[in-house]
């Protein structure tokens, strides 16, 4: 199976059942004004991303505690500031829709039973890593400080003629401290929106070995193995990850063969 899903139209989607996989779920929407989408969130949480216009999400806040509704978002596409997103628990139904004009819209999926507390997520300040060729700039929305039962989400945004996720790593081995079990999407966007990028997903013993070209608005599938993607010059590129494994840790290995390119950098 090819780990490359194509979107279409500014919608693409992934569910553990497509992808073959236990824990990941994503949907990219694109919304006009005032257009709605209803989703199910039994036995599963949501991390609804805003990433263009303002969006609207609304869900059972959990517990018993009636309906929690948020509005967020203020950027114009995922290339300009930094995001907002709202995290909602698991339970009844998730309805996501375009506030004030249309509006992109990235929902993160992973299996939960009592998740967190329903609450907008907004991220304060960018994390520079790599040096040179490899600096990209990080955008934690819902990483290991921030509080629900299994989700992992970030973005990266990497300028033009740079490596990203890079040295290529891995997090396929339930073994903490060292490394930690995660299956991971990456959610591609380009800018100018007609380029490509290029992804490897490799294993150590070379039964997994796929390079992908992708396109503005498509997903690039890691159920394991180690990974790297690159920004062809003259196209910045964008991507949402969402991670989630049996437990909510990010412990990463580097692909020894190219570790000592982390003289002077940290891998992302």
């Amino acid at each position: 199976m090819s780990l490359l899903v194509r979107g279409s139209g500014g919608a693409v989607e992934v569910t553990p059942e497509s992808a073959g996989w236990e824990y990941v779920g994503f949907e990219a929407l694109a919304l006009g004004e005032g257009e709605e989408a209803r989703r199910p969130l039994e036995g599963r949480e949501c991390c609804v991303v805003a990433l263009s216009g303002r969006v609207a999400a609304a869900a059972e806040a959990g517990r018993g505690q009636g309906v929690a509704s948020f509005e967020f978002g203020a950027r114009g596409s995922p290339f300009d500031g930094l995001p907002e997103a709202a995290y909602l628990p698991p339970g009844g139904e998730l309805v996501v829709s375009a506030a004030g004009g249309p509006a992109e819209a990235g929902l993160c999926f992973a299996p939960a039973s009592r998740g967190a507390e329903p609450r907008v997520l907004r991220v304060e300040d960018a994390e520079v890593r790599g040096h040179g060729a490899m600096e990209r700039r990080i955008h934690n929305i819902l990483m290991g400080d921030g509080q629900a039962e299994r989700l992992l989400v970030t973005e990266v945004l990497t300028p033009a003629g740079h490596w990203s996720s890079y040295p290529p790593h891995k997090h396929d081995r339930d073994d903490p401290p060292g490394e930690t079990l995660l299956e991971e999407t990456y959610y591609h966007r380009l800018r100018p929106a007609h380029g490509f990028g290029l992804q490897r997903v490799y294993s150590d013993d070379g039964a997994l070995d796929e390079s992908v070209a992708f396109s503005d608005g498509d997903v690039v599938l890691v159920p394991r193995g180690y990974h790297t993607v690159s920004a062809p010059p003259g196209y910045e590129l964008y991507y949402l990850n969402v991670m989630a494994g049996p437990r909510r840790e990010w412990r990463i290995m580097n692909d020894p063969d190219h570790e000592w390119l982390l003289r002077t950098s940290t891998t992302s």
